[in-house]
């Protein structure tokens, strides 16, 4: 079973972040992708957006397919130049996924839930996608390039975790 993120409920169990002044309200808040990530995920990467994916590759398991709770990193692309991060909130198909992120496009500083995404990529690898976008209604034109994604859980646990599965597949072949 799938478990649904939502904003309100990262806010009501972490309290209220925010970078700059208090805000009179928590819709004034001015969210930054990395910091909402980091607090939304529980990954706990620090830096822009394009660094995620190098930090994380020996830290956290990373892949090219969505798990409900990972962070899909975008790479740096046009105006985007530090590059994105976005959690996901929803698996829809292989290929169709919705994301809770902060400070994108038409939604400066301000948090979005459930944006769809879409993989675009020819082979189906999650390297390139668009972006749902609400002023037109519809999918935006631009095609953003990813890293990929990274998956909370300490990769050490991950690796260890494999490790013992497979030796006890080998132990119950030799008997």
């Amino acid at each position: 079973m799938m478990k649904r993120l939502t904003a309100a409920a990262v806010a009501a169990t972490l309290g209220f972040f925010a970078i700059g002044p208090a805000p009179a309200k928590a819709d004034d808040a001015y969210w930054q992708c990395v910091t909402f990530a980091r607090m939304f995920s529980g990954i706990n990467i620090f830096g822009d957006a394009w660094t995620w994916w190098n930090q994380a590759v020996n830290k956290f398991r990373t892949g090219r397919a969505p798990e409900t709770g990972s962070v899909l990193v975008f790479q740096p692309n046009g105006r985007m130049d530090k590059g994105h991060v976005a959690v996901v909130s929803d698996i829809l198909t292989d290929r169709v996924i919705r994301v809770t992120h902060a400070n994108w496009g038409g939604s400066r500083g301000k948090v979005e839930e459930n944006v769809t995404v879409v993989d675009v990529s020819p082979s189906g690898d999650w390297s390139r996608v668009k972006v749902w976008y609400n002023p037109i209604n519809a999918l935006g034109t631009t095609v953003y390039p990813t890293y990929g994604f990274v998956y909370k859980g300490a990769r050490d646990a991950f690796d260890s975790g494999r490790q013992m599965a497979s030796n006890a597949a080998e132990a119950r072949a030799s008997n």
